[in-house]
Parts: C-alpha cells; structure tokens; sequence
C-alpha cells in the first residue's frame, strides 16, 4: 500500500497574475469598491470592504468587462471568486490595463468615461447658486420665526407694564 500525499490528490494549481486594478462589485442590491489583486482564467482574488457570504453569487465589474462569480473562500477583507465563465484576457494583461495610466505624463486626467462631460461648467455654477441661495433662504426664516417668537414673548409683559404705568 502507497501512501499518497494529500497535495497529489488535487489537481495543479492555475498560473496566478498579480495585480492591483480597481473595481465594483455588486452583492444583492448594493455595489461597493473593490480591489482585484490576483487573476487566473478562471478565477481572482480581491479585497473587499464588505465581503459576502462564502457560496454568495457576486457581479464583478472592471471597466466594459463583467464577471459573474461565487465566492469560493473569504479571509478577512480578501475574497476568493470562482468565475462561472473564463476571465476575459484584457482584464490578465496588464500593459492594457487603465489602472496604471490614471494620469497622463503632462499631469492631465485621461477621461474615462465613454461620454466625457461637456466642457461647460455653467451647470456647476448654477447648483452652487441655488445651493447658496437655498442656505440664504432657509436662514432668513429661521431668522424671521426667532423674532417673532421674542416678540410674542416680550409683548405680553410689556403690555401689562405699560398698562400699570398709564400710557
């Protein structure tokens, strides 16, 4: 009889990528950040501040690429995702990858959105407005109940005294 080592049994473990790109991950309703720190073909592993329960299925999303998983493992804020299809190759390689070109060499941000914002901040400006003038608003009747509920206080009394003197 042979004894057979426990690691002989499982089959070899995938070739692992690290990296550190950024993510959203999506659990039931709710979204949150989250970090991708390794990747095979068929699986990574992240960090995430609010992991799910282990077997829980989750929505990986990174840049156009959607990755529908179930968490295999948790330890701690590191979560181990087993993809139901193959991890798309744009999402392994690295040199494609956004994460490390999130400011152009001149200093500027490259835009990440597929319709960048209008160049006009006039909308900016506006809200800012109407946010002053709401607070403005907003304590000047503040403003105008406080004095009238000093002046409902003090009236009163001083009717009374004016009535004792006999004016």
């Amino acid at each position: 009889m042979t004894s057979r080592r426990l690691s002989d049994s499982r089959p070899p473990r995938e070739v692992r990528r690290r990296v550190v790109l950024p993510a959203r991950l999506r659990t039931g309703v709710q979204w949150s950040d989250t970090c991708i720190l390794n990747i095979s073909s068929r699986g990574l592993m992240i960090h995430s501040g609010k992991p799910a329960p282990k077997g829980s299925l989750v929505e990986l999303r990174r840049g156009e690429h959607v990755i529908i998983a179930r968490i295999a493992w948790r330890d701690g804020g590191r979560v181990g995702l087993c993809a139901e299809d193959r991890v798309p190759k744009e999402i392994m390689s690295v040199g494609q990858s956004q994460a490390f070109r999130l400011a152009a060499s001149d200093g500027s941000l490259v835009e990440r959105r597929k319709q960048p914002r209008p160049a006009s901040l006039d909308a900016r400006l506006r809200g800012r407005a109407l946010e002053f003038l709401a607070a403005g608003a907003i304590a000047a009747s503040l403003a105008g109940g406080a004095w009238a509920t000093t002046e409902q206080a003090f009236a009163r009394p001083l009717a009374e005294v004016s009535a004792a003197l006999g004016s």
